[in-house]
């Protein structure tokens, strides 16, 4: 027997004087009513109400389990009513994962506007180059750039993509050459390869023309995407960066495309949470902030 509810259906019977009306609210038949007292009564060892065909009453335990039932339905309603405008209520304590690329490039300019704006939250920012358990880590939000997210008891919602192409330093194409064609790739070049990369050593290249795919041994290989901007600003080869690490250095001239008509396929930027009910007030600002900084 659901204790609550049978409770809630003793309080609708007494506050409407009748079995029946009772049940007509309720949307049950007035036998199932009947029954549920009858078994709340055998299991309190009492009588609660006393019914005639023509009348109801309670008896002096009746009404007292019937104050006492006020009593505990309210504060159970005040608490479910409470939870509900809290998940409406930007506060609490966010907890964040993304790569480190991410973090320092993308979520960090963008965090003190965002605390600003709601100075009852708290903030973790936790930046993993690798994929990590969101359960076991805790997190409310994982922000994950992948071709696509495989199956999983995770719920990822899609939120931007992020555009991949290839880049060198002035300096090293000065030295080493500037390849005209794919192919050139795999003359005489250093590629830096990205570790975590879909395309670490097979690279698929689209232009108007048509997709090439070279395949490709890099010598020098990092896991992560600003030691790779790093390392190619530093003249030490060739390699691919996403937009959001490559932008800053295109725009002051410190990198240049390499074939600038070809570009390889663009990952998707995930926002992963554990459940559809990891979607509160607070994840929400978060993505709305996050949303513009991308655009941005």
């Amino acid at each position: 027997m659901d204790k609550l509810s049978v409770m809630q259906a003793f309080r609708r019977i007494v506050e409407r004087g009748s079995f029946a009306r009772a049940a007509e609210d309720l949307g049950v038949s007035p036998a199932l009513l009947s029954r549920e007292i009858k078994l709340l009564e055998e299991s309190l060892g009492t009588v609660l109400l006393t019914r005639t065909t023509r009348s109801m009453s309670l008896t002096d335990t009746g009404s007292l389990y019937y104050q006492d039932a006020i009593g505990i339905l309210d504060a159970v309603e005040k608490t479910e009513q409470t939870i509900r405008e809290g998940s409406k209520a930007v506060r609490g304590h966010l907890r964040v994962n993304a790569s480190s690329s991410f973090g320092q490039t993308v979520i960090a300019p963008m965090l003190p506007e965002f605390l600003e704006a709601y100075p009852d939250l708290r903030f973790t920012l936790s930046m993993d180059d690798k994929v990590i358990d969101m359960v076991e880590g805790g997190f409310d939000l994982s922000i994950r750039i992948r071709a696509a997210m495989p199956d999983s008891a995770l719920v990822a919602r899609r939120i931007g993509v992020m555009r991949q192409r290839i880049f060198a330093s002035p300096d090293y194409l000065e030295r080493c050459g500037t390849p005209t064609q794919p192919a050139d790739l795999k003359k005489n070049h250093a590629i830096i390869g990205f570790l975590l990369a879909d395309h670490l050593t097979s690279w698929k290249l689209s232009a108007a023309e048509g997709v090439t795919t070279l395949e490709l041994d890099p010598r020098v290989r990092v896991g992560n995407s600003l030691v790779l901007r790093d390392m190619l600003i530093a003249g030490q080869g060739i390699g691919t960066l996403p937009e959001f690490v490559s932008d800053a250095p295109e725009a002051s001239g410190a990198l240049v495309r390499v074939l600038p008509d070809h570009e390889l396929p663009a990952p998707e930027v995930f926002a992963v949470t554990a459940s559809r009910l990891g979607m509160d007030a607070k994840v929400t600002a978060f993505l709305d902030h996050l949303r513009l900084a991308l655009r941005s």
